[in-house]
């Protein structure tokens, strides 16, 4: 039996969030088996908590270039990074609490936030790992981008990426994960785009945190004062935000998913489907 996991000790980290710029702490603690992800707003009265696994996703994928979980009384901006450290990680049950709307951006990946977990260190609990086994392909599709999933022992993604742009074209990555795998191929991949959708983010108010350090800013010779960590950085960060959006399945997905262009709006329809194998 593979068994959940949650971590061992306290930790925290603070930085400015990618989208509204604000000074965003983050404090994770351990949680008891089969509780799940918990975001705890601590600057809020009453200290609301929004459960990952349970809640609508109905206005999740609205939010331009994010995930935003939660509703009008109040949201979490920008979970799919440290979703995806989670994911890869193989960590089942945690408390996050935060004192304010967004997650700490930190360098435009998860690497950062492997590293704070692995600080954390993890211990195992005495519940199943809860895992969707995919039976029969599901798909689904939209304004020109593609998401299939198929029957596959371990998670695994081939993701396609084009741009008619000649700063980032066509890219292509394909990776089964496990844990090691993540950390050294996938978590360090950061967040990017194109200079003319930077412009276009900072006159609607949002990438307020956003730098060159933490956000490849994709020109024709390469990102703007920064250097590509891999050649298909790009691609590889978009499979990073889809094992994020995954993680909002409640359990861990066994399957070789399909992406064509996908991004958090198709990832989360596809996310809808899998709740109900859950």
């Amino acid at each position: 039996m593979i068994r959940q996991k949650t971590i061992k000790n306290t930790v925290g980290i603070e930085g400015k969030g990618l989208q509204t710029g604000g000074k965003a702490r983050l404090v994770l603690k351990d949680s008891p088996a089969n509780s799940g992800i918990n975001f705890v707003r601590t600057d809020l009265p009453g200290r609301p908590v929004l459960n990952t696994a349970s809640i609508d996703l109905s206005s999740a994928g609205k939010a331009e270039r994010r995930t935003t979980l939660g509703s009008s009384a109040f949201e979490i901006h920008t979970t799919e990074h440290f979703l995806s450290a989670l994911a890869g990680l193989s960590i089942d049950n945690i408390t996050a609490e935060m004192d304010g709307p967004e997650l700490p951006g930190l360098d435009g990946s998860a690497k950062e936030f492997v590293a704070l977990l692995k600080k954390a260190g993890t211990t195992e609990q005495d519940a199943p790992k809860k895992a969707i086994e995919i039976k029969e392909p599901l798909w689904c599709a939209g304004d020109g981008s593609m998401l299939a999933v198929f029957p596959n022992e371990a998670l695994r993604i081939s993701y396609t990426l084009s741009y008619d742009d000649p700063a980032i074209g066509t890219q292509f990555f394909d990776v089964t994960i496990d844990e090691a795998v993540f950390e050294r191929e996938v978590a360090p991949a950061r967040t990017f785009c194109r200079k003319s959708e930077a412009l276009m983010l900072l006159a609607s108010g949002l990438g307020k945190g956003a730098s060159y350090k933490n956000t490849l800013i994709m020109g024709r010779r390469g990102p703007f004062g920064n250097r590509l960590r891999f050649p298909n950085e790009p691609a590889r960060h978009k499979v990073l935000d889809l094992i994020g959006d995954l993680c909002l399945t409640g359990a861990a997905v066994k399957g070789h998913v399909v992406a064509i262009k996908s991004g958090h709006r198709l990832n989360l329809e596809l996310v809808r489907r899998l709740r109900q194998l859950v």
